[in-house]
């Protein structure tokens, strides 16, 4: 056994004792520091108090009525009154919280309440570039959501022309919301592998997710939103889906109340597919208000309507957008056809000044000299949910370039990813080896690009 004057010999002295303790507390700080730098990236989840929700910050200021966008309730309500209160826009990124609620299925989707039931924080898709809409209704920020108005009518309907409205900018540009990375919004991009429908529930909890900020997460593919929650009837955006999630658990979800019916609803004949789900989706107004049953379809465009899971009682509204017209380089039943050779042309009188529309494909090549209008022409409109990360890369920064008279162009020509062929421009070597990598990818992913449907964007090895 050692005696004190041993044990007095071995321990360091006082100051020393200090330094020691403050360099080892240095060390696991720095150490705390490197592992965090380590397991985390610049794209990592905020905790939610860290969110900037709305524009103005403050839930009082949009939860008191004087400052709801209907009589029906808050922006974060996401009401939908009219098929025209969706504003189609182009350009990216965007989140898709559409079919964001439960924890099961293949991808983690969920939408989990906050401590104080305030929020949720839902998993959604990441949309890397393509056309999406926003509910007029359901602007979170209310200078822009002002703006918007002032242009468009309240109503949204003086806006239904790709990026006429002015929150589009605000969504594309990245500005609608401070810290955010994405916004939520709607697009059909995937109802060919996640389908599309109606249940109707009762009051409760839900996530108004349109337009709220999100974050890139680790996932990819995947976004995490923060969306206020409101209490109150509500659609979920699927067939026969049970509507109390159970747990901290909540739909992302909207409202169109029954007296807002635009359309009959269509019944359909269960499709083979999930897209032939949205097949059934488009027919023809019918001149009666019966209920119709329409089978899977390849025909013509012809006007979208809801298909709900409940009973025929004419009292179903329409929660999906339904343009007057056939939308350029839309997914699904509202987007116009691919270009036909020697059929698909500019009307005489469309006003298209093709050298501008050759100048805006020559002069967007944000990176590596890839001209990234061809690229993403040649893989947006036959992309799949399963190949977002192709169209991230095909149509990596175009929403920084000026495409107006592109998409002048084939709003013009009814078609979609069409204006190259349009006024037969032609992109440089480097691009068209991008193109023919790109359509490759696409084919190993058992999708058919368009050089394979008509002939064209099919670039060289």
């Amino acid at each position: 056994m050692l005696d004190v004057r041993h044990q007095t010999a071995l321990a360091p002295p006082p100051h020393r004792m200090t330094a020691l303790r403050l360099i080892a507390r240095l060390f696991l700080m720095l150490s705390i520091t490197f592992a965090m730098s380590c397991n985390g990236d610049s794209n990592s989840v905020p905790p939610p108090q860290k969110f900037v929700h709305f524009v103005p910050n403050s839930h009082a200021f949009w939860s008191d009525p004087a400052n709801w966008t209907t009589d029906l309730g808050p922006a974060y309500a996401n009401i939908v009154l009219t098929s025209t209160n969706f504003l189609p826009c182009q350009g990216g990124p965007y989140a898709l919280c559409y079919y964001s609620g439960p924890s099961t299925g293949t991808e983690d989707l969920s939408c989990t309440l906050t401590a104080d039931g305030l929020y949720a924080n839902c998993k959604c898709f990441s949309i890397p570039y393509g056309v999406y809409f926003v509910d007029i209704n359901a602007i979170l920020n209310h200078a822009v959501y002002e703006q918007t108005v002032a242009q468009c009518g309240a109503d949204g309907s003086l806006c239904q022309s790709l990026n006429s409205a002015p929150v589009c900018q605000s969504v594309n540009q990245g500005t609608l919301i401070p810290n955010a990375q994405l916004f939520s919004t709607f697009s059909f991009d995937c109802v060919p592998t996640n389908g599309i429908g109606q249940t109707d529930c009762g009051q409760a909890p839900y996530a108004g997710c349109m337009t709220a900020p999100c974050v890139r997460t680790a996932q990819p593919g995947i976004a995490n939103c923060s969306c206020p929650v409101f209490d109150g009837p509500y659609q979920v955006g699927q067939n026969d889906q049970v509507c109390s999630l159970g747990g901290d658990l909540v739909w992302s979800a909207a409202y169109a109340p029954p007296s807002m019916t635009m359309a009959p609803i269509i019944k359909a004949v269960p499709p083979a597919s999930p897209i032939d789900d949205l097949a059934a989706l488009i027919a023809a107004d019918p001149p009666q208000p019966q209920p119709l049953t329409v089978s899977p379809t390849t025909q013509p465009r012809a006007k979208l309507v809801l298909a709900s899971s409940v009973p025929f009682d004419g009292s179903g509204p329409p929660i999906v957008p339904n343009p007057p017209t056939c939308l350029p380089d839309s997914p699904g039943g509202i987007g116009c056809p691919l270009y036909v050779p020697g059929t698909t042309m500019l009307p005489p009188d469309s006003g298209v000044d093709c050298a501008k529309v050759c100048d805006e494909y020559d002069s967007c090549r944000p990176k590596d000299g890839i001209q990234v209008g061809y690229t993403c022409d040649a893989t947006l409109c036959t992309d799949q949910c399963n190949d977002r990360d192709l169209v991230g890369t095909a149509c990596n920064g175009l929403s920084t370039c000026d495409i107006s008279e592109i998409v002048k162009a084939e709003t013009a020509a009814s078609c979609s990813c069409c204006a190259s062929q349009l006024c037969e421009c032609n992109s440089n070597d480097k691009t068209g080896k991008a193109i023919y990598s790109l359509n490759q990818d696409q084919r190993d992913r058992m999708i058919k690009p368009q050089c394979d449907i008509n002939g064209t964007l099919c670039g060289s090895p």
